[in-house]
């Protein structure tokens, strides 16, 4: 009698992983030309945000079938949920600023510049997440970087903000440089759990 060995699901999971980071890096694009003067591409962040759902989604199915999995499941878990953490923050700007009918100025401009540098960073670390050397936290280092910028530009736009007198406007953009500096502290969230998967694989 012939026995039939069947071998275990094994889904392409950094691949669906590097798809997510992908769309991410689409919708930061599409923020900062939001944040530049194109108000036609709040459309597009809410729509790439709710495609990033889709594939955070099959990730998840991936994981579950997966009988091994390149990196440790918790982390590809987590980075996943993470790199979703930076699209909800960036949606949740553009949504911010529609109900409070305040435009983009040079400052959240300045900060969505970052956003997109600091992504394309993590884009290329977890391309490289499984390979030989220090490339992958080199970029996952370059989105900290760019985290930092980030930063500064936030607390010169709140010394600016003192010498607004009209208060609804103060009130309004403290709210968004927050809520963008947010995006920034997440897209810095996912740099450091990059850094903690190398870490665990050596």
């Amino acid at each position: 009698m012939r026995t039939h060995w069947f071998l275990p699901e094994t889904p392409d999971v950094l691949a669906t992983l590097g798809q997510q980071a992908g769309v991410t890096l689409a919708g930061a694009v599409a923020f900062a030309a939001w944040a530049h003067g194109d108000p036609a591409q709040e459309a597009t962040v809410r729509s790439l945000e709710h495609e990033a759902d889709e594939v955070r989604r099959g990730l998840a199915r991936q994981l579950r079938a997966a009988f091994s999995t390149p990196i440790d499941q918790e982390d590809l878990y987590s980075l996943s949920e993470l790199l979703d953490a930076v699209l909800n923050s960036l949606k949740n700007v553009v949504r911010e600023a529609d109900v409070l009918a305040l435009p983009p100025d040079p400052a959240i401009a300045a900060m969505a510049d970052e956003i997109v540098d600091g992504t394309r960073h993590l884009v290329a670390a977890l391309s490289v997440l499984t390979d030989e050397g220090d490339q992958a936290t080199v970029e996952a280092d370059a989105t900290l970087a760019a985290e930092r910028r980030m930063e500064k530009t936030y607390r010169a736009a709140m010394r600016d903000l003192l010498e607004v007198d009209d208060l609804r406007s103060v009130v309004a953009r403290r709210e968004l440089y927050r809520r963008l500096l947010e995006a920034g502290e997440r897209m810095a969230s996912v740099a450091e759990r990059v850094w903690y998967a190398v870490v665990k694989q050596s």
